[in-house]
């Protein structure tokens, strides 16, 4: 098995799913390790963090298990996605990070302990920080077209009015999508 496979097996398997309280006791110690990790990261953003797995995991005081939960979360928002499938403790992993897609990721995640981090302030400034929270945020909106009424004229653009061209064909449609459903 997978250093990642592990990882997963532990962090979201059936022990997890069965016991909410250890549950929740294991992950919020995950998310205090994983706060204390990008606190150094980005407090050096200079820094590129790179070496064995075993290494960087000795070097930030985690379990290598708990390090190899941290790269997987990460991965999404380095310049070059390190082989988390296939890794090794002897893999050389590098953790140069995409700083917006980094602050972007941990938004989309809603990690509040993360991409509120002081650290922030001399990364990217409070203006381009809003900017990419309201991307996210709008990202996820789903905005549902304007229908047309029926004395409108008709969007295939045949001239007639929708009720008298295309509004049959679009709730033929719409019947058969519900009947899907």
């Amino acid at each position: 098995m997978s250093l990642l496979s592990d990882w997963r097996d532990k962090a979201y398997g059936e022990e997890m799913n069965r016991n909410e309280k250890m549950g929740k006791q294991f992950w919020l110690a995950y998310f205090e390790e994983e706060k204390s990790v990008y606190e150094k990261i980005l407090a050096n953003p200079d820094e590129v963090v790179t070496g064995t797995v075993k290494e960087l995991a000795e070097k930030f005081g985690m379990k290598l298990q708990t390090f190899v939960g941290f790269l997987d979360g990460i991965n999404d928002s380095l310049k070059e996605p390190n082989p988390i499938e296939e890794m090794t403790e002897d893999t050389v992993v590098n953790l140069g990070y995409d700083k917006e897609k980094l602050y972007y990721n941990m938004c989309d995640c809603r990690a509040d302990w993360l991409y509120t981090l002081p650290q922030w302030d001399n990364l990217l400034s409070e203006e381009r920080r809003k900017e990419i929270y309201k991307e996210q945020r709008k990202s996820g909106t789903i905005v549902k077209a304007k229908k047309p009424g029926r004395n409108d004229p008709c969007h295939c653009g045949s001239g007639k009015k929708y009720k008298n061209c295309c509004m049959q064909k679009d709730l033929e449609e719409e019947m058969k999508a519900d009947a899907m459903a």
